[in-house]
């Protein structure tokens, strides 16, 4: 109960046959409006178009007055609403754009002519990132159709990665942390992508030696602790 509205039922309470003034109502509803209790403006007009019926001049415009100020604010959101909804479908058709045609570059040419090893496990990545990028903001089957197409080429990536790549190589690396991001975010799997992520990080773990570069180091313990960090 509002603190404009004690008076009123604090009356009602005392004396229920008790009909508060015309003079009464504009008197809360003026307080109502200083105060900024539009709400309690409305409650105020609307009691006393039910017990008086038609309104003043005066009464009018408290009415107007209090709807106002509700829905000013209100529109107001639905304005900043509206354009981030057409900001965000301008984005989505120059990132769909952009995410098609790498995959049609991928599948056109260079993929192709990509040769055994690493080359073609990158190429595959990408492949799977890029219809993974899609599946993450399409709607419906056109999102079940990106994800399995990114489905295909991590699982075709990680097949070949597992059997041309070593265990450290920052391909076969970065290709585990993405396939088990997929897993996470869009086939919403937190166990498949912790499974993938602790096994391709306890793979690399036991084939780290002294013998490995400096380079392929750095870059494998970066992958490494991205892993880590993905499998909590």
């Amino acid at each position: 109960m509002t603190s404009l509205n004690t008076w009123r039922y604090l009356l009602r309470a005392i004396c229920p046959a008790c009909i508060i003034s015309r003079e009464e109502y504009l008197l809360l509803a003026k307080v109502a409006e200083e105060a900024e209790c539009y709400e309690d403006l409305v409650a105020q007009i609307k009691g006393l178009t039910q017990t008086y019926g038609a309104l003043t001049i005066k009464e009018r415009k408290l009415l107007s007055v209090a709807y106002k100020n509700i829905t000013n604010p209100l529109r107001s959101s639905w304005r900043v609403v509206s354009l981030i909804r057409r900001q965000r479908v301008r984005i989505e058709k120059e990132l769909t754009d952009a995410c098609k045609d790498i995959v049609k570059l991928l599948n056109d040419s260079l993929l192709a002519t990509a040769k055994v090893g690493e080359e073609t496990v990158f190429y595959y990545k990408l492949k799977g990132d890029y219809y993974r990028y899609l599946a993450e903001f399409a709607q419906q089957q056109e999102r079940s159709r990106c994800s399995d197409s990114s489905l295909a080429a991590y699982k075709f990536a990680y097949k070949h990665a597992l059997a041309m790549l070593g265990p450290t190589h920052p391909t076969r690396l970065g290709l585990a942390l993405n396939f088990a991001v997929y897993y996470h975010d869009v086939r919403k799997s937190p166990e498949k992508a912790c499974h993938l992520g602790k096994h391709a990080f306890d793979e690399a773990v036991a084939c780290l030696d002294d013998s490995s570069s400096m380079q392929v180091m750095r870059d494998s313990m970066t992958i490494l602790q991205l892993l880590r960090d993905e499998e909590r």
